[in-house]
């Protein structure tokens, strides 16, 4: 699998966010994305799951166009900034009722995907009571559940300790020597040095390659 950009921007409102990006991410390969804020790393994860289409250029998946011939990847994981659960559910039920959307997960993938992020001893208490460090483990739970082969992740060490920070980190490595396409795209500089198999500059919409 990879994930290939072609000349793709995207104007919004006569602003040019992301400006003619082409780049080729391969499959078993971490990306580190990094920028100042408003650079375009989180515009850039929201073109490659579909949220966004290009104003020209396109995005192609294994030869299938987003927006064309697919709405979003076939198997793809997503942490977006300001992601919510529903806190009156358990971390469990929250899980359960996202897996219905694509009916991929099992149970069993839930329960292994909470305790990847190490909240298998909370998986049924209620979302409302958690920390924001807990609630941030539920959102990777969540885009891993279903194993999927492209993994975008925006900030996804935000407001976790040092000791979750290096469980998450053995994950997405894990997740790599699996074959799974991880761009992360994170302003932890350490982070991205000891994970990133390749890392990536953007400043005003473009793409600087390091």
């Amino acid at each position: 699998m990879e994930i290939l950009i072609e000349n793709y921007t995207k104007k919004i409102k006569n602003k040019t966010v992301l400006d003619h990006i082409n780049y080729v991410f391969e499959e078993g390969k971490i990306y580190g994305l990094y920028g100042r804020n408003g650079s375009g790393k989180t515009m850039l994860l929201r073109a490659l799951c579909g949220l966004i289409l290009p104003t020209e250029g396109h995005v192609k998946i294994d030869d299938k166009i987003i927006g064309k011939d697919i709405e979003m990847p076939d198997s793809v994981g997503v942490i977006i900034e300001n992601m919510k659960m529903f806190p009156e559910y358990t971390a469990y039920k929250n899980l359960k009722i996202l897996s219905q959307i694509k009916k991929k997960a099992t149970d069993d993938d839930i329960r292994w995907a909470l305790e990847s992020v190490g909240l298998e001893e909370h998986a049924n208490e209620k979302v409302k009571t958690f920390s924001l460090g807990m609630n941030q483990k539920l959102c990777i739970a969540q885009a891993i559940m279903e194993k999927p082969k492209i993994l975008l992740l925006d900030e996804p060490t935000n407001a976790l300790d040092q000791e979750s920070i290096e469980k998450i980190r053995m994950l997405f490595i894990e997740l790599k020597k699996q074959g799974s396409i991880l761009i992360i795209a994170s302003h932890n500089l350490q982070d991205l040095e000891m994970l990133s198999d390749k890392k990536i500059e953007m400043r005003n919409g473009l793409i600087l390659i390091n």
